[in-house]
């Protein structure tokens, strides 16, 4: 979702950001790069703590909407993106005790909770996942084929059976 800002600046104060769907959400960088790479942010955790509290989050306003607004005297309007907010669900996972010991141990260490422990390491692990048709797994495919193992689908077809 794409929100209106505003970017103020005073001769003496630093770059302000202000959002006129959401009143009281403001951040402020000491250059123009830093207060437009903190909007974002701003206005997702503004959303999250809306959320939170049981508040309806408004829609984006259109630029027209905005075109008499007393506040954007003297601002520059730009667009904000966000990431439209999702539920918190909860999920049961199944795992040995030991694992489970050694995740806590690990999420407190990185001062997280065990949930949010795991969420980020699965996450990561997606980063680091091999797509399937990657330059690897071609090479690790024709590399059994060359010493003699030949692919499932041939296997398949080679079975006893005769079934394929």
């Amino acid at each position: 979702m794409e929100y209106i800002a505003y970017l103020h600046k005073d001769r003496s104060s630093d770059y302000g950001v202000s959002f006129p769907d959401f009143p009281g959400c403001i951040t402020a960088g000491k250059t123009l790069d830093e207060a437009s790479r903190l909007a974002p942010e701003a206005l997702a955790l503004h959303i999250q703590g809306m959320i939170e509290d049981g508040e309806t989050v408004p829609e984006p306003s259109k630029v027209d909407d905005i075109a008499a607004d007393a506040a954007r005297h003297g601002a520059i309007a730009f667009m904000v993106s966000v990431d439209a907010p999702d539920a918190t669900v909860r999920v049961n996972i199944t795992a040995r005790e030991s694992q489970i010991e050694r995740i806590d141990r690990l999420a407190e260490a990185a001062g997280m909770t065990r949930s949010a422990f795991m969420v980020q390491a699965a996450l990561g692990a997606e980063k680091r996942a091999v797509p399937k048709n990657s330059r690897r797994t071609r090479a690790i495919t024709t590399k059994r084929t060359i010493t003699g193992i030949a692919p499932l689908s041939r296997r398949r077809r080679l079975s006893p059976r005769g079934s394929r």
